[in-house]
């Protein structure tokens, strides 16, 4: 204590660790340092490295912004709860600007995110949804294009469609693109994002305790390409990216789906609908679909898919399973690595297939009650012919008591692991 000031030393345990591990715990240790400054009511910080090391830097500056996050819309008396510290200040001689730029990009992104997944459904609609999508592409720079339900009837989204026909809200079918004239990539990646708004369970209803209470969430793979797309087009990576969001809420009304149902595709196949609480995998499915049209040279789903992925991992991890070639994979699973969101890779063995067999259509949506997110995985499958992987974020996308710099609510899960990995294609 300096009278005016305090300084803080973060003093580094002399242990062996890998570069991701050294820069988690300094995100951590930087989540420590926040509840100090939040205690004797900081309002800024300079953060210098001792040995001018500029990724330790980004990871405890990060540690601390991610920390100092809050939702506080609904609150009457917003200052009285508000964190003290309103500036970061990085002090480096070696730091890069574009890595300063790509740093503050992904920490805004992750910020946009949670906001986007800590909104109650009565406001954020499919509707909304949609305004909040164009009012970050004017932020940040990427193009928006918003199909209404009659050009998605004309599109023939038979699964979009159906789990909206109980909705007092039509869907809508978001198009996002980032296409700087210096690209990398020839053909675009392709981000699909599950943007289910709310999840009653539809007739499969859900029951209430610690189910439906927070099905808010249920958009969290669309908030984080969203904000994946935020954050390339904040930092200006040379990649060409198309990001697609189908929206609604799945409802329970005498006009909505029920289980039994027989619907028909985007993609022409037939869907037996045996619960109409696997809702995400049918939106999916046509957004999946439609993206064949880009020819894309990797498409990456993110969903709050199943709780049986929640389940196997928890919150500390992400399910994923698609067709990429082994080394594409590992470039993910490091990217995973980088950003402490780790990914749990599941097979799609061609045995789980028979479990999705129908009677009375080309499948059905639901595989029983074994290996629940590998069946989900299974289904997406049939909706695609080009380079694919899915993740599963049920786990870590909403946490219901705080976890160091992820906090409580929102985590903005996924962004900076999409970040981080289709960073990889524009360097």
């Amino acid at each position: 204590n300096q009278y005016k000031r305090f300084v803080f030393i973060i003093h580094l345990e002399t242990k062996e660790q890998t570069a991701c591990q050294w820069n988690e715990y300094l995100r951590n240790e930087a989540n420590k340092l926040q509840t100090s400054l939040i205690e004797h009511k900081c309002t800024a910080i300079q953060v210098v490295s001792a040995t001018e090391n500029a990724e330790q830097l980004l990871a405890v500056s990060e540690g601390l912004a991610l920390s100092n996050y809050q939702f506080l819309k609904y609150f009457a008396e917003k200052e009285k709860i508000k964190h003290s510290l309103q500036t970061i200040i990085l002090v480096s001689q070696s730091m890069s600007q574009s890595k300063y730029n790509q740093h503050y990009a992904v920490v805004n992104a992750v910020y946009q995110a949670r906001n986007l997944g800590n909104e109650p459904y009565s406001f954020l609609d499919a509707a909304q949804f949609g305004r909040e999508i164009e009012a970050i592409g004017t932020e940040t720079g990427f193009t928006v294009q918003l199909l209404n339900k009659k050009k998605i009837e004309s599109l023939k989204m038979g699964g979009l469609l159906a789990v909206n026909k109980g909705s007092k809200t039509p869907p809508v079918f978001a198009i996002m693109e980032w296409k700087p004239e210096n690209a990398n990539n020839k053909k675009p990646i392709v981000l699909v994002g599950k943007g289910i708004v709310y999840d009653t369970g539809g007739h499969s209803l859900k029951s209430t305790a610690n189910s439906m209470d927070f099905m808010k969430i249920d958009m969290g793979g669309a908030a984080g390409v969203v904000g994946a797309m935020s954050a390339i087009a904040k930092a200006q990576l040379a990649v060409h990216v198309i990001c697609l969001v189908p929206m609604t809420d799945n409802a329970i009304s005498n006009t909505a789906y029920v289980p039994g149902d027989v619907i028909t595709m985007h993609s022409g196949a037939t869907v037996e609908v045996l619960n109409t609480d696997a809702e995400g995998r049918l939106v999916l499915a046509d957004a999946l679909s439609y993206a064949k049209k880009y020819d894309p040279m990797i498409t990456i789903d993110v969903a709050t898919l199943t709780g049986a992925a929640a389940f196997t991992v928890g919150s500390q991890g992400l399910v994923a399973m698609g067709t990429l070639g082994d080394t594409t994979f590992d470039t993910l699973k490091q990217s995973g690595k980088n950003t402490h969101e780790r990914i749990v890779e599941f097979p799609l063995w061609d045995e789980y297939d028979k479990l999705l067999k129908s009677d009375i259509a080309d499948m059905k949506n639901i595989g029983g009650s074994v290996a629940g997110s590998i069946t989900a995985g299974k289904f997406l499958q049939r909706f695609i012919d080009y380079p694919w992987v899915h993740i599963d974020i049920a786990g870590p996308a909403f946490l219901h008591s705080p976890d160091s710099y992820r906090g409580k609510g929102a985590t903005g899960t996924s962004v900076r692991l999409l970040f981080d990995f289709i960073k990889t294609f524009g360097e």
